[in-house]
């Protein structure tokens, strides 16, 4: 359905936004509280569904069911990587006042590597049937995998790419405020910072590996694929804000996350004899999501969980 003047139209939309969100709201470096949180959340979320509906009175109901349930898919498993991102800022220990910062770069790396993914994705699937049930398997054995290593530590400082880095950039001791690099000495250094951000990104191309297939899932159609993508990424660090003070209570949440790749990855291998509608899709999806926080939510926090200094 993306014709070139709404791919065009959609990404000059995405283009303003961060713009706005990187040269007007957050110019200087400042903690984000609690309310501004919530109204950039409800924001996102609102023009997500606003599109939504475009693309259901435009395009008819099942392409706006596609979008709904791709969107919903995406916004839950984006849930995921607000944990790793709190640990990651909790091992790093950095200062909730630049915190937006690395997120938002974080975000635009996110989109120019989902968007080569996707595109990759919809070529391959194009050209070989062979590819989807694949990319089902992958989302079954993700999924297994997922529940299996879901109480196992994570040291990030030993990721290949933080150690590669740290041993071949020349980087200083001390964070530098919300800047990645600077001068000293007539050389140019990276900052600490900079090398979360190498993080940030690597773990959200990790997390895009298992999202992207788990949404062609849903639909083939690309430009749909792209802006559930996209309208979940953007309010990714508005909602990080909002909830990481109460993400310990979602003890279960990787749990049903999980289940729902196997799901879609079970749907996908199967649609070779059997084809399952997206109405039905999105009820199963949306019933295992919400079973698992209510679930977390009558557990109460993680009891065990140990606290890195900020």
């Amino acid at each position: 359905m993306g014709t070139p003047v709404l791919w065009v139209g959609f990404n000059l939309f995405v283009f303003v936004a961060i713009a706005l969100d990187l040269g007007v709201f957050h110019r200087r470096a400042r903690k984000v509280k609690l309310r501004e949180a919530a109204f950039f959340s409800a924001v996102w979320i609102a023009l997500a569904l606003a599109f939504g509906y475009f693309v259901w009175h435009w395009y008819g109901s099942q392409r706006g069911l596609e979008y709904l349930t791709g969107y919903v898919v995406e916004k839950a498993l984006s849930i995921d990587n607000l944990f790793v991102f709190l640990m990651i800022f909790r091992t790093f220990q950095v200062d909730e006042r630049v915190q937006h910062h690395v997120l938002e770069w974080g975000i635009i790396g996110a989109l120019v590597m989902r968007g080569l993914m996707i595109a990759s994705g919809s070529v391959l699937i194009a050209r070989f049937n062979w590819v989807l049930p694949l990319f089902g398997l992958f989302l079954v054995y993700t999924g297994v995998h997922m529940i299996r290593k879901r109480d196992k530590e994570v040291h990030y400082e030993k990721n290949p790419v933080f150690r590669f880095a740290s041993g071949h950039l020349r980087v200083t001791k001390e964070y530098h405020g919300d800047k990645f690099f600077i001068h000293e000495a007539g050389s140019l250094f990276a900052t600490p910072l900079f090398l979360v951000l190498l993080i940030v990104e690597v773990t959200d191309v990790t997390f895009a590996i298992d999202s992207i297939p788990a949404i062609f899932g849903i639909t083939r159609d690309a430009f749909i694929v792209y802006t559930s993508n996209v309208f979940a990424i953007l309010g990714l660090r508005a909602m990080y804000f909002l909830m990481k003070d109460i993400l310990d209570y979602f003890r279960y949440l990787g749990i049903g996350l999980a289940v729902v790749l196997i799901f879609i990855g079970a749907k996908m291998v199967a649609e070779i004899w059997w084809h399952l509608s997206v109405k039905l899709s999105l009820g199963v999806v949306g019933g295992i999501l919400l079973l698992t926080m209510l679930l977390s939510l009558l557990s109460g926090p993680k009891k065990d969980q140990k606290k890195l200094p900020v």
